[in-house]
């Protein structure tokens, strides 16, 4: 009995000390924290101690812990039951979460959420700070401020550094996985700031840069003034003597000077833009995406040159791609640019031929029909006719270059019924063809949808 006991206690005191973690909720000791650091701000405004490299150093690393404090028990890929034990039992647990594509349980504890996925920790997400500043910040700043005063520190200092540097990059990767862009940029731009310390040593990292810029140009799509922030970042980059392997640099650079529609520079943007293109492309000639960079810069800004210095280039990216739907793309808007309307016709109808379910090409095909049966039109009007019969001939080749764009309109509407710049296309055009025959049904089917629409407000 007492050999069993004696087991049995040991089988409680082992129970016991496994689930006391799961006991006890997330603790950060914010008091606690706040007064210390309090205590290493009044050191360094003391006129002896603030003297001291070792005052400054400690300062550092206390504002390294509590920058780190509400994550330093957990990390990336991390096997959510291990979180557990250090953090305790969350607060709530929901799952079916959808975080930045990604379905997701989530787990709430007082200082932030965690995104599991497949077991594992995918991401998460701050839900109060220690103090409203970046803590990692003043640390590198008291990190600095002793190598200053003391020289012979600089072994301290860079152990420190490289622990805000780890903090900074780690942030950044959690940010960009929860789809938080411009904090992860944020995060991969101080991260290369660290690195510019005095203390530290060694060789950069400049691919911090590279996607501290290419995440301020995604972030871009919702916060206009991070375009100029990637600009900054990825140049900067290029300065440092980095680039990609594929030079995809210079297309997100296109993308955060062409970004700027805001900017009083506006012009000299799409001329930089231009200008990082043609030096990405001379690097990296066989970089499509470099290439549909320069075809809408072209075909959009006529400030920047001639769209047809772009055709040879973008004629020999579709030899080794003739599959690129975005390259046929291009080339029909260079072509059309240029109303060289059977070229674009042509380059359309191989987007469709490679996704036959492009709405968007579908309708610039018939677009461009009408546009080409427009110039026809034109062209008929400046003739002086002499005889009906003549006059009536090429007025009829006029109408049958115009019925060449309803099918293709009409496929875009079925691909896309709710695209109203369709539907009002399809109304305009078969009313002008109303007297052929079956036009004038279509006319007033299109006319009511039309109608519907602008009472839905689309």
């Amino acid at each position: 009995k007492r050999l069993i006991m004696k087991k049995l206690i040991f089988a409680v005191m082992a129970v016991t000390f496994m689930a006391a973690p799961m006991a006890n909720a997330q603790k950060v000791n914010k008091d606690a924290i706040l007064s210390k650091l309090a205590k290493c701000d009044a050191d360094v405004a003391d006129a002896k101690k603030g003297a001291k490299a070792a005052t400054w150093i400690n300062r550092g690393k206390a504002y390294y812990e509590a920058a780190a404090a509400p994550t330093k028990d957990i990390f990336q890929d991390m096997e959510m039951s291990m979180a557990t034990l250090n953090l305790g039992k969350p607060e709530a647990t929901n799952e079916g979460v959808t975080l930045n594509g990604k379905v997701c349980t989530e787990m709430v504890y007082p200082w932030l959420k965690i995104y599991v996925a497949d077991g594992k920790i995918f991401a998460w997400i701050p839900t109060q700070q220690i103090k409203d500043e970046d803590l990692a910040a003043v640390a590198v700043a008291s990190y600095n401020k002793a190598f200053e005063l003391d020289k012979k520190s600089g072994d301290k200092v860079l152990d420190g550094l490289k622990q805000v540097e780890n903090y900074y990059s780690q942030s950044g990767n959690v940010n960009m996985s929860a789809g938080r862009y411009g904090e992860a940029a944020y995060d991969f731009a101080s991260a290369y700031g660290v690195q510019e310390s005095p203390a530290f040593t060694g060789e950069k990292n400049p691919s911090y840069l590279y996607y501290a810029g290419y995440l301020y140009v995604v972030d871009g799509a919702e916060h206009k003034d991070s375009f100029a922030k990637g600009a900054d970042a990825l140049n900067k980059a290029l300065e440092s003597g980095y680039t990609d392997a594929e030079g995809n640099i210079y297309y997100y650079l296109y993308h955060a000077y062409y970004g700027q529609t805001d900017s009083p520079v506006r012009a000299a943007n799409m001329q930089r833009a231009k200008n990082m293109l043609m030096e990405g492309l001379a690097k990296f000639p066989k970089n499509d995406r470099i290439i549909e960079g320069l075809i809408n810069v072209y075909t959009v800004e006529s400030s920047v040159g001639d769209p047809s210095e772009l055709i040879e280039m973008v004629d020999g990216a579709l030899q080794r791609d003739p599959k690129s739907k975005d390259l046929w793309f291009g080339r029909g808007r260079i072509f059309f640019s240029l109303k060289n309307y059977e070229e674009s016709i042509a380059s359309f109808k191989k987007v469709v031929e490679i996704d036959p379910n492009d709405a968007q090409a579908m309708f610039y095909i018939g677009y461009f029909y009408i546009a080409r049966a427009d110039g026809m039109n034109e062209e008929m009007n400046k003739r002086d006719y002499k005889s009906n019969t003549a006059w009536k001939e090429d007025q009829q080749k006029v109408t049958e270059a115009y019925k060449e764009g309803v099918p293709y309109l009409e496929k875009a509407y079925e691909l896309n019924p709710n695209d109203k710049r369709t539907v009002e296309s399809l109304k305009a055009l078969t009313f002008r063809l109303r007297d052929e025959e079956g036009m004038q049904a279509k006319y007033e089917k299109y006319n009511k949808i039309f109608e519907e629409l602008n009472a839905k407000g689309q």
